[in-house]
């Protein structure tokens, strides 16, 4: 039986959610187009897309999104919890799974496994995740938790508790973007944690509590932080040569550019180029986006001197810092705004897998030692 290393290529489920075509350098998002998608939906409209199958109309909008924001408030058991985080100073992701773990308390139906138990669960999910993550940073920063204002997006609601004021509605239009490009990716890590966890009839709570812990692992979730760094150090257009080939003559990893799967350019960092020039010429530094255009250039013809034919793209990792870094984020919480933003693209497989279950339950192959005799030194 040959081995297969990592599953890759091996083929675990259908979905009608997303397919990537990492030769093509193409990402559909329900049928659409991420280039089509992502730029012109808000994270409600792509959201209701993945759990619905089709974008909503005015009223279908309205009352899913007043539905979301009717559900925000906190339980007193996961506001406790994010105190305890808080005052250990504990990573943010590490608050966020806790918190959500903790989102069953309040559950009217705990036993109730069925399909409409789940989605409402989604949407608890969904509701709380920004709070969650917004208040955490503010306690851990030492500020105290807002209550959440019902008349916000999901977006803006979060950029509201992270800087504590309405905020600019470009930073909104950057967040939603943002969180509608990077929703569902096919059949990933921190995805298959959740479908896995789904398949053995247990509850979206759980499963979104794996997910989160998949997707803190460095190998999945990423490092967009360091990318911008980068630039950062770089500071000015001429210094990028140099700096770029002292990192490759000293063996070190060039943030934000290659992607396992994406053998072209990543079409989402395509997608958050655009979004990053549109903040960056309406509520930002035009410089630094200049800057990191400059940086962009000289490291995909570095990349193809140091690495010929390996055809190394920019990937999502290096707009995705640029965006957050412009709706004024740090570094330190951008794995925790993609939770937030990906809550939904699993909860909608987490829904997908319920509607037509089979226990995953992949092989292994054994390579240990036979024929071993007890007592035998």
């Amino acid at each position: 039986m040959p081995s297969v290393s990592g599953l890759e290529n091996a083929v675990a489920a259908e979905t009608n959610l997303s397919h990537v075509d990492g030769l093509a350098g193409e990402l559909i998002i329900a049928g659409y187009p991420l280039e089509e998608l992502a730029p012109n939906a808000t994270y409600e409209q792509s959201l209701y897309l993945l759990w619905h199958g089709q974008l909503p109309d005015a009223q279908q909008l309205k009352d899913f999104s007043d539905q979301i924001k009717s559900l925000q408030q906190l339980p007193d058991v996961a506001m406790y919890v994010l105190e305890q985080a808080a005052a250990k100073s504990l990573p943010t992701m590490d608050a966020l799974r806790m918190a959500v773990s903790t989102l069953s308390v309040t559950d009217p139906a705990p036993e109730d496994n069925s399909l409409e138990s789940n989605r409402a669960r989604a949407i608890q999910l969904v509701a709380k995740a920004p709070v969650i993550v917004g208040n955490y940073w503010r306690m851990k920063n030492g500020q105290a938790a807002l209550e959440p204002k019902e008349e916000l997006s999901q977006a803006g609601q979060f950029l509201y508790l992270i800087h504590g004021e309405v905020p600019d509605p470009e930073f909104v239009r950057a967040l939603d973007t943002y969180w509608s490009t990077i929703i569902d990716h096919g059949l990933n890590a921190s995805t298959f944690t959740a479908r896995v966890i789904t398949s053995t009839e247990s509850d979206m709570f759980s499963a979104i509590t794996g997910a989160i812990g998949a997707l803190k692992g460095p190998l999945h979730g990423g490092a967009p932080g360091p990318a911008l760094d980068m630039v950062f150090e770089i500071g000015k257009p001429e210094n990028a040569e140099a700096y770029i080939r002292n990192m490759f003559d000293n063996g070190e990893r060039l943030m934000g550019f290659g992607h396992r799967v994406y053998k072209v350019r990543d079409p989402r960092a395509d997608v958050l180029a655009q979004a990053s020039e549109r903040l960056f010429d309406k509520a930002g530094d035009r410089s630094l986006y200049e800057l990191a255009l400059a940086v962009e250039k000289t490291a995909l013809r570095l990349l193809e001197e140091y690495k010929p034919g390996r055809n190394l793209q920019t990937n999502v990792e290096f707009y995705t810092a640029l965006v957050l870094h412009g709706i004024g984020l740090k570094s330190e919480i951008f794995s925790s705004v993609f939770a937030v933003g990906r809550i939904g693209g699993w909860a909608a497989h987490v829904l997908e897998q319920m509607e037509n279950n089979r226990l995953i339950r992949p092989k292994s192959e054994y390579v240990g030692p036979t024929g071993r005799t007890w007592g035998a030194t």
